[in-house]
């Protein structure tokens, strides 16, 4: 008989919509349930099927319960820490993006994956979107050549996010450089080309939509140059404040034989 892992959500208010598979999937089943919400926390449990003993505010108890995946989906400052102690309690982890805004905690989780044996996953939903799938199904093939240079850029204005309009109040988002979010762009690109960053400059373009005291996360917009370790050049721009209706994901890549962009 398969095994099925029992996996447990921290965060259940973005992250119900991650974990519903898992309710589906033969392979898997949701146990146990943590969030700071008591009223968000009752109500994904309801939907979810589990049962009070299993379903927690603290973190530290929710950790203890049985389980052998930990769904990481809270506000990003707090990713690094709780999948830390995930792994050390035994746990896999998959986390929502951001992993880490720093290249200490970056090195953080690196570390505490070899020394725990345990498996760690960014949950980068972008990698599967339909056509992106497609996509590689052609690079596979060939019939885009030597890929040579890529575009991405992430467009979404979050105004209400960062900032209460009504009190003043800054959201942790505000203090988040928008380049920071760069998964949405990088993944997808990376996962085609199946190549890795090697080198990264940037620049940016002031403070003129939001003021810049509320924070780094209302630049204007950034960009990034990166190169790869197959010598391609990737550009990716990324902004949580210009305005665009609707919010964009776009991807380009040129290689020897032809040109993608959707």
């Amino acid at each position: 008989m398969t095994k099925k892992y029992r996996v447990g959500l921290v965060g259940v208010r973005r992250g119900s919509s991650l974990v519903r598979p898992f309710a589906v999937f033969p392979e898997t089943e949701i146990t146990a349930l943590c969030d700071l919400d008591e009223n968000r926390l009752a109500e994904a449990g309801k939907h979810f099927s589990v049962p009070d003993r299993f379903m927690f505010t603290d973190y530290g108890a929710f950790l203890e319960s049985p389980m052998d995946v930990v769904v990481v989906s809270t506000p990003m400052p707090l990713h690094v820490e709780q999948s830390v102690k995930a792994m050390e309690n035994g746990k896999h982890v998959l986390s929502e993006v951001t992993a880490a805004t720093t290249l200490e905690d970056c090195e953080r989780l690196v570390d505490t994956v070899k020394r725990t044996g345990r498996t760690y996953m960014m949950a980068e939903n972008c990698c599967y979107m339909h056509f992106i799938r497609q996509w590689k199904g052609w690079i596979e093939q060939g019939r885009l050549g030597k890929i040579f240079y890529a575009e991405a850029e992430y467009i979404h204005e979050i105004h209400r996010l960062l900032r209460d309009e009504k009190t003043g109040e800054t959201f942790w988002r505000a203090n988040r450089p928008p380049i920071h979010y760069c998964s949405h762009s990088l993944g997808p690109l990376l996962y085609l080309m199946e190549d890795r960053v090697i080198k990264a400059s940037g620049a940016h373009a002031g403070f003129d939509i939001l003021p810049a005291d509320l924070g780094i996360g209302c630049l204007n917009m950034e960009v990034a140059l990166l190169k790869t370790q197959k010598g391609a050049v990737i550009k990716i721009l990324r902004t949580q404040v210009a305005y665009r209706e609707p919010s964009m994901h776009f991807y380009s890549l040129y290689g020897t034989k032809g040109v993608l962009e959707n």
